[in-house]
């Protein structure tokens, strides 16, 4: 594996942030920032957060009390007169935005972005920014697998700014959001905040009318992760231009030969995937660079894997970018919100203990509240990304209530794609997948007559000497790479396959890499060691489209 890079934050994360709606003139605030908790003080290097080797700070993170960023900017003199927004990728766990003394923003979502319009209370030359971070760890809010004692499947906590941060100029009348819908060979726009102007796609202009418009597509190019086709395209309404693009594809449920199968495009398509929980040796939540999230993905793809499921995380959207132009599947969960319990959500239902009313469990308003708020943002920050074909709302029972009523609130918010209510058990009665998570018995498929996916499944370690903990995290423990590759194969091929023939949709192998105590990844935490071999295993991907397209030709 190629090392990730370790220059300076500013010119790692240097690229435009937000690739679906790219204007030329920005400014982009990362680097070294001031940073005080109570008595601390210290510089820190932002995206990262204070946690990590990479922030460059010097003291223990406290939860609960704030912790205060504070850098000035200038502004060029080519914005004079024009609106200046102020962007942050993402602030763990709640914020207030200060410019100048002036306080104009308060945030309570953790893993989403959010905008600041700066105008009103900028002043001559130089400007003084200011960021409260309060992570106290509040499982009202969106807290994902952050533990204050970390261990096992739980992590360290990520806190304060751990994406971008960035200033955009635009005109008084701008496009605040763009929405893409397609089909096999159709594209629809919607805008907000602009309701006229020109769409110049594939060297012709075509008209947006009252914020929207519709264009057939000739001899359309379809997305998938063989031909990750993309169409870029510019969108220009009055003063305000901006760049974008869309892919054109379908997601369907199909009945083929008696058995109901998961549709890319209107044909069977085995979902070949692996757990990505996101984290990176050295700098948690944010890798050194976007570079970094291309590694990994390209890795996958040559071992012959065709989907991520991003586990408890919303990433930055250049992740997400890099998905969409490599081709590469994404299951995107929701973050969780809510108590866990170890008893009711693991150990029981690892014994076989799943069926659960979730009506009455986390019954704090205030969680399920954040939860509902959470899921709407996050559909509406990611929705764009032809990459997302599936979105996963609770991941065995954690912070798990009333899953029918969560299902029908985001079918309303996307219509296109597949939906996962309960990956893993304490299913209810609506879901497009029968979601299983197996680890200690011979893989199976559900009962429900529904695509079957095995959402979770595997967790094979190998510790890799100089390159793992002390302590050790996983399913099954080997003790050399070759009884690694052994036994992958052999699950693959003696269960996986077999399942793959009789029905079985995607199955989602734990995990991409290690991390910190978890050591059952296809990589080391810092990347430096692939496990697993290209010739060794990338077969299997061929082989699983192969089987559930020769049984849906026999059955046909």
């Amino acid at each position: 594996m190629q090392e990730s890079s370790k220059t300076n934050p500013r010119a790692n994360w240097s690229a435009y942030p937000r690739p679906q709606l790219v204007r030329e003139d920005w400014l982009c605030l990362n680097g070294s920032w001031e940073l005080l908790q109570g008595k601390n003080r210290s510089q820190i290097q932002v995206p990262f957060c204070p946690e990590s080797e990479q922030s460059g700070v010097r003291f223990r993170v406290a939860y609960g009390p704030a912790l205060i960023y504070r850098r000035s900017f200038s502004l060029p003199e080519a914005w004079q007169g024009r609106r200046v927004l102020l962007h942050f990728g993402a602030v763990n766990q709640r914020a207030e935005i200060l410019l100048n003394g002036r306080l104009l923003c308060t945030h309570d979502n953790g893993y989403l972005p959010f905008t600041v319009d700066l105008t009103g209370a900028l002043q001559p030359g130089e400007n003084q920014l200011e960021v409260r971070a309060c992570n106290d760890l509040s499982h009202d809010h969106p807290w994902g697998k952050q533990k204050k004692h970390p261990g096992g499947m739980w992590y360290t906590p990520c806190s304060g700014i751990w994406q971008t941060v960035w200033l955009e100029a635009v005109p008084e009348q701008y496009i605040r959001a763009l929405t893409i819908e397609t089909g096999l060979d159709w594209v629809e726009l919607h805008t907000q905040g602009a309701e006229q102007g020109t769409i110049t796609l594939l060297g012709r202009d075509y008209p947006l009318e009252n914020g929207s418009a519709r264009i057939r597509i000739q001899d359309p190019l379809l997305w998938t992760p063989e031909q990750p086709n993309l169409y870029p395209f510019t969108l220009t309404c009055g003063a305000d231009r901006v760049h974008s693009y869309f892919a054109l594809r379908t997601l369907s449920v199909q009945e083929v030969g008696g058995i109901q199968r998961l549709c890319l495009n209107g044909k069977p398509y085995f979902f070949h995937g692996l757990l990505d929980q996101g984290y990176w040796a050295g700098s948690l939540y944010t890798p050194d660079s976007p570079a970094d999230f291309e590694r990994d993905i390209l890795a996958m793809k040559e071992l012959g894997f065709n989907t991520l499921r991003k586990h408890i995380k919303v990433e930055p959207e250049q992740f997400y970018y890099a998905c969409d132009r490599l081709g590469m599947v994404v299951f995107q969960d929701m973050v969780n919100c809510g108590r866990y319990s170890f008893l009711r959500d693991t150990a029981l239902p690892t014994l076989g203990v799943q069926k659960l009313n979730d009506r009455q469990i986390n019954r704090r308003t205030a969680a399920r509240q954040s939860f509902l708020a959470a899921m709407e943002g996050t559909v509406r920050t990611l929705r764009n990304h032809p990459c997302i074909c599936l979105w996963t709302i609770f991941n065995e029972g954690w912070g798990q209530f009333c899953a029918d009523e969560a299902y029908d609130v985001l079918r309303a918010l996307d219509k296109s794609r597949f939906i996962d209510a309960t990956s893993g058990w304490f299913h209810q009665t609506k879901s497009d997948v029968d979601s299983l998570h197996i680890y200690f018995k011979p893989l199976r498929l559900g009962k429900e007559q529904k695509p079957q996916l095995l959402s979770e499944f595997g967790g094979y370690v190998w510790k890799v000497p100089g390159h793992s903990p002390k302590k050790t995290y996983g399913y099954r423990i080997l003790q050399s790479r070759e009884s690694l590759v052994h036994a992958l194969r052999t699950l693959y091929e003696k269960e996986v396959l077999p399942l793959a023939e009789r029905g079985l949709c995607g199955a989602i192998y734990t995990q991409v890499s290690d991390v910190q105590d978890e050591t059952n990844g296809i990589l080391t935490f810092d990347r430096a060691v692939q496990k697993i071999r290209p010739e060794e295993f990338a077969d299997f991907g061929r082989r699983l489209q192969a089987a559930i397209e020769k049984r849906s030709e026999e059955q046909v």
